[in-house]
């Protein structure tokens, strides 16, 4: 799944493609996005082509060809909110039973894995599924979920070391002292404790080699609260 920003210059590139038949510039594409500097839209160029959405032509200035389009393009979404496809085919949903069906319940859920996220540095994260893990279903709670490949180290003191995979519930809504999946300024995730100060939300480390983040509440959305944690030796 594209971040917002990534959705916005993949559609913004090839509608200029199909008008013109010529890529758009740096500085147009840094105008249509409303970004104060090229180093953003190099970041978000890098992101599309990992994820084999555009491919940039060698030897060749402003070469760019658009290889493949997600859904969100031919039917956008609603501006500014962003929905990592975590469930199709119920993937990751867990349901509320009543007690009667209890022995009915399957031992293990499918959960899709959407890539990797930042403990650490900020990182492009929540891409589309690349494989599933089962998960037994006492490590989950009701409602749906997904996984990510843990990179970094700042949340070794919670627990959380670079490799693991981070089983995350999602919801838009979490308390303070929650671990969380927090987008920020619809570009880039990463996994964090989150505190509220004030209006501000506080993206916390669990590690004193890094400091908090402090940022407005409209740079900030919740995709996920962490429910269980993976490890392989």
């Amino acid at each position: 799944m594209l971040t917002r920003k990534q959705n916005e210059l993949l559609r913004f590139i090839h509608e200029r493609l199909r008008e013109t038949s010529v890529p758009p510039s740096f500085d147009e594409m840094k105008e249509a996005l409303d970004l104060k500097s090229k180093s953003g839209i190099h970041r978000l160029i890098i992101a599309l082509e990992e994820r084999g959405f555009i491919r940039r032509l060698p030897n060749r200035a402003r070469a760019l060809e658009v290889i493949k389009l997600p859904d969100t393009i031919m039917g956008a979404s609603p501006r500014g909110k962003f929905n990592p496809s975590v469930v199709e085919g119920g993937l990751g949903r867990v349901r509320n039973l009543p007690p009667a069906s209890e022995a009915e319940l399957p031992k293990t859920i499918s959960v899709p894995v959407m890539g990797r996220i930042a403990a650490g540095t900020p990182i492009s994260a929540i891409q589309s599924r690349s494989n599933t893990l089962a998960i037994p279903v006492e490590m989950l709670s009701a409602g749906e979920h997904f996984a990510l490949e843990v990179r970094g180290d700042s949340m070794i003191e919670a627990g959380i070391l670079d490799g693991d995979t981070v089983v995350i519930r999602r919801q838009e809504m979490a308390e303070t002292g929650d671990i969380i999946v927090a987008l920020i300024d619809d570009e880039e995730a990463t996994l964090k404790r989150l505190r509220r100060r004030g209006s501000s939300i506080a993206l916390e480390a669990a590690n004193p080699a890094y400091e908090t983040r402090v940022l407005g509440p409209d740079r900030v959305r919740i995709q996920g609260k962490l429910v269980s944690l993976l490890r392989r030796y």
